[in-house]
Order: C-alpha cells, then structure tokens, then sequence
C-alpha cells in the first residue's frame, strides 16, 4: 500500500469514519421528510428491511472490494477486470460531481449555525432570509470556501492522522447531540389552533406508527424505491468512498463485524434524526410543516426553534451545530475518495492531490454558488414532480446520484455476481477464518435482487416510470 494513503490503525477508527461518512446531510434533512411522507412506521419497517439485505449486500460489497484490491475506486475495478475498468471512472466521477455542491449546501449549515451560536436565530425566521443568503454573491461564497477548507485540512494529514483521529473525537460527540436533541424534542409541548395541547410524543406517534391510510400498490411501490433511493445516501455506498476506506482496512480486522456495526449506527442516526426532526416540526407547525430539502432543514426548523421561547437560539445552535459535524465527516469522505484515486493513478502524494482537489471544489463551488444569481436558470429534470424546476445544483445532483450512482451500482453488481462470482468477495470477507452469517443472503442480492431494484430506480430516475 502506497505510505501516501496510508491506513487505519484499528477497527474501531475504521467503523467510526465509514459511519462518519454515512450519517450525513441525507440522513438528516432527507431521511425525516420521506419518513412523514410515506407513511411514518411503515416506511422505517422497509428501510430497515432493505439496510439488512440491499444496503448490506453493497457495503460489504465495495469494502471487500478495496481491502482486497488496496485500490482506490478510479483503479480498484481495474485492477479485478481491465475491461471493467470503466466502472472505477464513474466512481470517481460521482463523488468529484458532488464535492463541489456539498461544500456549498455544507455553507448553508455553517451559516445557521453561526446565526443561532451568535444570537440572531430569529433573523433566520424571516420569509427571505434563506433566499436572500443563497442567491447572495459574497456571503454564500465565503461560507462555501470554509466549509471546504476544513474538510480539506482533515485529509490533508492522512487517513490515521487526520480522518482516523478526527472521527474518533467527532463521531462521539455528534452521536451524543443526536440523542440528547431527540430526547429534547419529545419533552416540547404547545396549543394547536383549536387550542388543544400537542406534546413531542404525539409527533413520535406519528412518526413510528405505521400510517396505511390511501395506501395503494403503487404507493407502496414508490415507497420502497424512496428507501432504496436513500439508502445511497445513508450508507455511501455506489460513491466510491467505501471502497477508498475498504483499501485502508488492515487485513486482519473482522469486516464482517465491523460491517454490522456500520450498519447499526447508520440506521440508529437515520432512525433518532426523524425522532429529533418530526416531533418538533408536528408540535409547532402541525402535518403541513414537514417539507423537502432545504425547506426542512434551512426554513421550517428555525420557525420551530424560535417558537420555543428563549431556548429557542441555544437548541438551535446545538442542532446545527450537529449537522454541520455530520456535513463535515460526509464532506471530507467525498473528498477522500478523489485524492485516494489520484494518488493511485497518477502518483501524486497526499498534499497535492488534497491541493487539486480543494482547487477544483472551491472553483466549481463558486459556480453552483453564483448558480443562483448571475448564473441563474431554470431546466425540469426527467424526474422532476409537475411545475417543479431545478438550478445548476440539481442538475449536478441529478446526474451524480439519480443516473451515475445506479449505474455503477448495477455494473458492479453484475462483475462481482456473474463475471467475478461472489465469492471474490465471500472469500475476502472470510479470508480470517470469519464467519459470514448472510453469505447465501449476500449470492441471492448480489446477484438477482438488488441490480434488478436498482434498474427499477433508474428507469424511475430517467422518467421512464
């Protein structure tokens, strides 16, 4: 292994970072909304059905993968089938599409948190004020070059020395926030409109029980493709990222045992940010105030803070303060997938590829940023609801993980189940004297279940269904 990547030093920083990398933006902003939308205990039942099989099935999948290749992902899928090749670029590809917006979405968390650390929380409740920042020319640019900054200075001192270490003291204190703002959210209380008492309880009613009401065949269906989709996001998986860790796992640490940890923490931290998310949101705006992206996470949570009186800039501080930790251990993983790529390809050492890359994240950032000003547009996407438009951000995204994510998913599925077999990765998982438990779990997604769901996902992605 190049001394320019390095490696973990243990199992423990392994699981840390890789869980790191999971719990980010998706799980917080994203995970709550499709929990209220479809149908609360019903969608977590599913999602937590497909983490132990899909989700399991692609983790162990790409770990496997860079422990076994000690590649990063642009020269992993080379080095197991020259002609397969082809999948390491998209892989690479995906995570260097979304660094750039990540570090601009990263500036909007350290923004609020900066409002509500410093007293002005109720400004952030103003109808403009999100608008305003995000389609500013300076302020928004300033908070993007340092979010991408400090994700920069973690890698910049290697994989034990900067995301090992980071993660240990990062991940500890944001699984502590996590649950400390849950537990706080079912304790609020308020009167609704026809004066009739709504505590934090009520909304973790709403949030765990299983809701069928207008529940149809295709609903279902859409609702289990919402999961699959944010399974992507809560696990890492298809961006390149687990397979840069995987090719900093000592071999003798226990992957399986560390791969059921990552998923235990990564549905644990999905699970609580709805338990911190929709209480809240129900107790002071009622059903109608859980919304989509940002509008959650940048317009209706500063509402529910400052509705809580005199505390309101404190908690508030305290929850994004917790995203913004999240943002930056997902950020710097990202991140790290690159750097690792080019460092294997081309030979560069750790401080120059970490200079390339924070070079070409702060120049497309400042593109996405001025995409909502001078750069402007409007474009309806393949799978965009009716009226709905989007800006250069989504159509970055879009690409990223709507069509390149799947795809690569769907190739890798393919190399590792028909062309490889399984057990290419069975025998890396096992290569210990191991147990692997879901080995026969693991052929049966691998090879027939989760490529053909994930085909699904992207017709529904291009619009097809």
């Amino acid at each position: 292994m190049s001394k320019e990547k390095g490696s973990f030093k243990g199992s423990i920083g392994f699981v840390l970072a890789a869980a790191g990398s999971a719990v980010g933006l998706g799980n917080i902003w994203r995970f709550p909304y499709l929990a209220a939308k479809d149908g609360g205990g019903l969608f977590l039942v599913i999602y937590i059905i497909l983490a132990v099989t899909f989700g399991f099935a692609l983790l162990t999948t790409e770990v496997a993968i860079g422990r076994r290749t000690k590649q990063s992902p642009l020269t992993a899928y080379k080095n197991i089938s020259k002609r397969w090749g082809w999948i390491g670029v998209f892989s690479c590809i995906i995570p260097f599409l979304i660094v750039p917006y990540y570090c601009v979405i990263g500036g909007w968390v350290l923004k609020y948190f900066v409002a509500f650390l410093t007293g002005h929380g109720h400004d952030c409740v103003e109808s403009s004020y999100f608008t305003d920042f995000i389609t500013s020319r300076g302020e928004s640019v300033i908070y993007m070059v340092i979010f991408a900054l400090l994700c920069a200075a973690v890698i910049f001192f290697g994989v034990s020395g900067g995301i090992e270490n980071t993660s240990k003291i990062i991940m500890p204190i944001l699984i502590a926030m996590v649950i400390g703002i849950a537990i706080f959210s079912l304790t609020i209380e308020s009167t609704d409109a026809q004066g009739n008492e709504v505590t934090g309880w009520d909304g973790l009613m709403v949030y765990l029980i299983p809701s069928f009401e207008g529940i149809t065949l295709k609903s279902f269906f859409y609702t289990v493709m919402d999961a699959l989709g944010q399974l992507f996001f809560s696990l890492s998986v298809a961006m390149g990222i687990m397979i840069a860790y995987g090719s900093y796992v000592p071999d003798h640490t226990n992957m399986s045992r560390s791969i059921n940890q990552i998923e235990f923490f990564d549905t644990a931290i999905a699970f609580l940010a709805g338990v911190m998310v929709i209480p809240a949101v129900y107790v002071f705006m009622g059903p109608e105030g859980m919304s989509s992206g940002p509008s959650l996470m940048f317009i209706s949570l500063p509402k529910v803070f400052m509705a809580m009186g005199s505390i309101g800039n404190v908690v508030g501080a305290f929850f994004f303060g917790m995203v913004l930790f999240a943002a930056v251990t997902s950020g710097m993983s990202l991140m790290e997938a690159v750097v690792a790529s080019a460092i294997d390809q081309f030979g560069l050492s750790r401080k120059k590829s970490v200079a390339f890359e924070t070079l070409f994240a702060l120049v497309i950032g400042l593109v996405v940023c001025l995409g909502y000003n001078v750069l402007y547009f409007e474009v309806t996407l393949p799978n965009s609801a009716p009226g709905q438009t989007g800006q250069l951000l989504d159509v970055m995204d879009y690409v990223s993980n709507q069509v390149l994510m799947p795809v690569v998913t769907i190739a890798t599925c393919i190399l590792i189940g028909w062309v490889m077999k399984p057990d290419y990765v069975i025998s890396e998982v096992t290569k210990n004297g191991e147990k692997f438990r879901r080995a026969g779990l693991y052929k049966v997604m691998v090879r027939f279940i989760a490529p053909l769901l994930v085909f699904v996902l992207l017709l529904m992605s291009l619009g097809i269904l």
